[in-house]
């Protein structure tokens, strides 16, 4: 395969940092199947805390062998993940580890897989590629497929990293908001009461505490009711 190729998808692939990580997965299966000599279909799948919890595959007899081992609680899917290091059913004829497995594999078609692991900052991801012919595919001896498990480690490493750096934002925007509404509320509560702002925030707490309310809430409330209110003006002219 041109290196071109190759150096394309993986760009694509890096690409979708913020494309979220189903649709990452769709594409690393894709290019593991397209790129990878003697590849036929592969399925990609994220693990967290010993459970598949985004998964993409080429084909839906890829995507059924996943399920079986999942539901069986053992293959070279689940050994991969649960061991970290990459498994190999170099001919699913003579496969004896996997009964169950092997069985559904040659139902249909499959007769050699190979399973990659790469570690995240929270969890793995497991590339599985299958093959149609016994001992076309090898974890030791695939450079290619290897390549591909780590582009599609760094690409979701970095979708951790850009989200988590997204919740962090929103979660200071959201902070800087609340701020700005208990201090507009404050001030309301100051002119209207001539008390503090130490005051007016226990007043705030108090009422919050009362209906069981975040501060905020009732400080929006403040706002929303009293905040385009135009001071009364004072003074001899009344």
């Amino acid at each position: 395969m041109p290196i071109e190729q190759l150096g394309h998808g993986a760009a694509e692939l890096l690409s979708l940092t913020n494309g979220g990580e189903a649709r990452s997965l769709n594409k690393l299966a894709e290019l593991a199947a397209w790129q990878v000599p003697s590849c036929s279909g592969a399925h990609a799948a994220v693990w967290r805390d010993g459970e598949v919890v985004s998964a993409a595959a080429t084909h839906p007899d890829v995507a059924e062998l996943a399920d079986l081992q999942l539901r069986a609680g053992c293959g070279p899917l689940v050994e991969a993940a649960d061991g970290g290091a990459a498994v190999s059913c170099p001919d699913t004829l003579e496969e004896a580890r996997w009964p169950e497995f092997a069985e559904a594999a040659l139902r249909r078609g499959v007769r050699c897989s190979v399973h990659l692991v790469r570690e995240l900052p929270r969890g793995a991801l497991v590339l599985s590629l299958f093959g149609v012919r016994p001992g076309v595919l090898d974890a030791a001896s695939n450079p290619m497929a290897d390549l591909l498990a780590a582009f599609g480690g760094a690409m979701l490493t970095n979708a951790t990293a850009y989200n988590q750096a997204q919740r962090t934002a929103s979660q200071l925007k959201d902070a800087v908001v609340a701020r700005s509404v208990v201090d507009q509320a404050k001030g309301i509560l100051m002119h209207a009461l001539g008390c503090d702002a130490d005051e007016a925030l226990q007043r705030l707490r108090r009422e919050s505490q009362r209906r069981h309310v975040k501060v905020t809430e009732v400080a929006t409330e403040v706002v929303a009711a009293y905040g385009s209110e135009e001071p009364r003006a004072t003074g001899s002219g009344d």
